[in-house]
């Protein structure tokens, strides 16, 4: 049976430690969007954070959120959608570093070595979303937007949005404090299997171009 653990944001280092790779997650208080527009404006260009993260959340969530304005001039989300969180690797050790986040969230994880050599040593780990088709799930656990910022700038997939989240899940912990990862460990598994998978089955007749029958260069 998974273990099922409720983190208050912003997540103390002690709760942290606690959780390790293959529990479940679910987060209250405030978490953060920002991916590569947010990222680009703060340490490339050199723009101010909108608001003093540090002091608000630690949690920065690698989405696109389903934003639709109210005639009050507030916003509901009905959906937020993972987005694949590898691709922001280049910028997540200054990202960690300047604003003092210590849970990552996307879709797919990181690489391995991202675990070991940029987030552990930061005291940061990654949570990944449950499978596919999870954004509207994930949505009803957001209360309110509390803030946006870059929204005319960025559009709203790559906007800064605050939300208050109450039970906002289930996430499950790829990576922990130490640098495990559920993926990497499972991928592991997997392929020490793999060639009796494919024992006894013939070599491709044709290869594409750069193509390799080799089974363990598949899979991450």
């Amino acid at each position: 049976m998974l273990e099922k653990v409720e983190i208050d944001l912003p997540a103390s280092s002690e709760s942290l430690a606690k959780l390790t790779p293959g529990s479940v997650v679910y987060l209250n208080g405030v978490v953060y969007t920002a991916r590569e527009g947010v990222y680009d404006r703060i340490l490339n260009c050199g723009e101010a954070l909108p608001v003093p993260l540090a002091e608000v959340t630690n949690a920065n969530f690698h989405c696109s959120p389903a934003a639709a304005l109210n005639d009050d001039g507030s916003y509901r989300i009905g959906a937020v959608t993972a987005t694949a969180s590898f691709r922001f690797s280049k910028y997540m050790g200054n990202w960690l570093d300047a604003t003092g986040t210590k849970v990552v969230i996307g879709k797919g994880g990181m690489p391995a070595e991202d675990y070991r050599k940029i987030l552990a040593p930061r005291g940061a780990l990654y949570l990944t979303t449950v499978g596919y088709g999870t954004g509207a799930l994930l949505g009803r656990g957001i209360r309110r937007v509390r803030s946006v910022h870059w929204l005319e700038e960025l559009g709203i997939a790559q906007a800064m949005w605050l939300f208050e989240v109450r039970d906002f899940g289930p996430f499950l912990v790829d990576s922990d404090l130490a640098g495990n990862s559920l993926f990497a460990q499972q991928g592991e598994l997997v392929n020490r299997n793999i060639e009796q998978v494919y024992e006894g089955l013939r070599k491709p007749a044709l290869l594409r171009y750069g193509e390799t029958d080799d089974r363990k260069d598949e899979l991450i």
